[in-house]
């Protein structure tokens, strides 16, 4: 699987459409193989019974999902997402299609179940993150209405990302990536992967997939 993750995943980011508005993004479609989108829905995760996250995911830290060492070795599809994206071959890759500096960085993918009444805050990622990748894996009806909200400056919305299931976004942080979730109706479980390449000096060593393996360009 992991080959075929991997392959997959290249073919749809040299497919992926730049848009320079309010900000630079890509998105992506058919990201993943089918096969490893189901299993991902299939993980024995129940949604956090939370109330109101804040609009900040770490409001609720103890509830939040991680393709950490531990799911890896429970979980084959949390192996095979951690494999691809530390594979020299892919972080080539996205540096050269993104313009990024992603070697030395370290992998955390989080695995997020979001239900009716969550909501994210306008905010920009900057600080210890070097990458953002959002994969949306709902494929609940009216899902496709559950992206990210792309934001200017001031928190006008520009964009919303189209959240179809096996489709994705990707921005580089910076000052100007605003970007949130506006409180709306969610009728299911909103499932979306968040793939980063952070910093060597993140300290939750325990949501990095290798906390003793920096990732590398081929």
């Amino acid at each position: 699987m992991s080959d075929a993750a991997r392959q997959t995943f290249l073919g749809a980011l040299r497919a992926a459409e730049q848009s320079e508005t309010p900000f630079r993004h890509w998105t992506l479609r058919h990201m993943l193989p089918d096969t490893l989108c189901a299993e991902v829905r299939a993980l024995p995760f129940a949604p956090p019974a939370i109330e109101d996250t804040q609009g900040r995911r770490e409001t609720h830290n103890g509830t939040r999902i991680f393709c950490g060492a531990a799911n890896q070795a429970r979980f084959p599809a949390c192996a095979t997402l951690a494999t691809t994206f530390q594979d020299p071959e892919v972080v080539t890759a996205l540096q050269d299609r993104c313009n990024a500096t992603l070697a030395g960085g370290f992998l955390r993918i989080e695995y997020c179940l979001d239900t009716d009444g969550f909501w994210l805050e306008p905010h920009t990622d900057i600080g210890a993150k070097l990458f953002t990748m959002l994969i949306y894996l709902s494929a609940e009806p009216g899902s496709e209405n559950w992206g990210t909200d792309i934001l200017a400056a001031d928190g006008t919305l520009t964009a919303r990302a189209k959240a179809w299931p096996n489709s994705g976004l990707i921005f580089i942080p910076g000052e100007d990536t605003w970007h949130g979730f506006t409180k709306r109706p969610i009728t299911g479980v909103r499932r979306t992967m968040i793939v980063n390449y952070v910093r060597p000096e993140w300290r939750s060593r325990h949501e990095l997939a290798f906390p003793a393996q920096p990732v590398c360009a081929a």
